[in-house]
């Protein structure tokens, strides 16, 4: 009897383990039929999708795509300018043909009944109405003369002028070109151009919307500034643009420097410390770089730098000349974009324990 126990025990055991596995490929044939089924179904709606009319906001668009822009920034400016692609489908598409590398700057035209895969293959190919250049606020003039001279399809009559030959150029007066600097004049924008225009046409533009951008700002200052005249503003603008990218806190540092010239404290700004340092910063500011003495050190020097650091956007020009209404002389930096701002030394150094020395 009990060996016929362990027989059928055994046998019971064995068949067990048998039909478990059994049910255990079913289940895993069952898994892969639908993954199959899925993944075809995927492929079957991106496909359907792509070959679809795309969803335009009028019947005809013209759209900019900025250049050094990323493929998901792609799919944002599209939707931004009219033409409603669906980003996640836009974006998988583009990297499944291999073309997210090949996506060229422009402005572009599009009309009804254009497809998601037409227009991917439209921007690949860069058929585009007119060319574009783009300039980035806080870039220095140099970076701009840089990102110009490497344009393809600009013609670059200005290679080889000096700073000072290209403001003449532009038709900056005499007392501008007098400084022999370029930085701050010009402003960084995105400029729409047909292939071959002189790059000298596309400087006079920015040149002049510069001038027409802080006029503006200018004239709606707010009353008590510490500034004599614009291009005062100008340079003031240039620091507050490199000090925070963070919009709700450019009035606020606005408001610190305004605080800190009106009772002539140091500006003690590291970013002018950096243009000053040139190709001789690093990339981490030391003790005997704040020791350096350059036109540009505002630790070593009293007042404002001689000129911009920078070339400012609109944001920060509107703060520079209408800053926030603050009584705080220092901020630093959170760790995460945004900045804490006191009024006294004291309350300073206990935020920079808490945020820069983690005590």
């Amino acid at each position: 009897m009990d060996l016929t126990l362990a027989v059928a025990n055994k046998y019971y055991i064995g068949s067990t383990s048998s039909v478990f596995r059994m049910s255990l490929l079913k289940k895993c044939a069952v898994a892969a039929a639908f993954a199959v089924v899925t993944a075809i179904a995927a492929v079957g709606g991106l496909y359907y999708w792509a070959n679809s009319p795309t969803d335009l906001a009028s019947p005809e668009l013209d759209v900019t795509i900025k250049s050094h822009s990323t493929l998901r920034s792609v799919s944002v400016q599209l939707n931004q300018g009219g033409v409603r692609v669906q980003p996640g489908l836009f974006v998988l598409m583009t990297r499944a043909l291999g073309l997210s590398a090949q996506l060229k700057s422009g402005n572009y035209a599009f009309k009804d009944g254009i497809t998601p895969y037409e227009l991917l293959q439209k921007l690949a190919r860069g058929d585009v109405n007119e060319y574009v250049v783009t300039v980035i606020e806080g870039w220095t003039f140099q970076k701009m003369r840089e990102e110009f001279d490497g344009n393809p399809a600009l013609k670059h009559d200005t290679a080889g002028m000096s700073d000072t030959d290209l403001l003449r150029a532009v038709g900056a007066p005499d007392d501008v070109t007098a400084k022999a600097t370029a930085e701050g004049l010009f402003f960084p924008d995105t400029y729409l151009f047909d292939k071959d225009t002189s790059d000298l046409t596309v400087y006079k533009r920015a040149y002049n919307l510069m001038q027409q951008r802080l006029a503006q700002a200018w004239s709606t200052r707010a009353a008590g500034l510490p500034y004599k005249t614009p291009y005062e503003a100008l340079i003031m603008a240039s620091i507050v643009e490199k000090e925070t990218g963070r919009a709700t806190d450019r009035p606020l540092v606005a408001a610190v420097f305004a605080n800190r010239l009106r009772i002539g404290m140091p500006l003690q700004t590291d970013p002018s410390v950096i243009y000053g340092l040139g190709p001789a910063y690093g990339g981490h500011l030391h003790k005997k770089d704040l020791q350096t003495d350059t036109p540009y050190n505002t630790y070593t020097r009293m007042g404002l730098p001689p000129g911009p650091i920078a070339l400012p956007g609109v944001a920060a020009l509107a703060a520079t000349l209408n800053p926030a209404s603050s009584t705080a002389l220092y901020f630093v930096s959170r760790g995460d974009g945004s900045s804490i701002f006191s009024d006294n030394l004291g309350d300073h150094n206990r935020a920079v324990d808490k945020y820069i020395r983690g005590q």
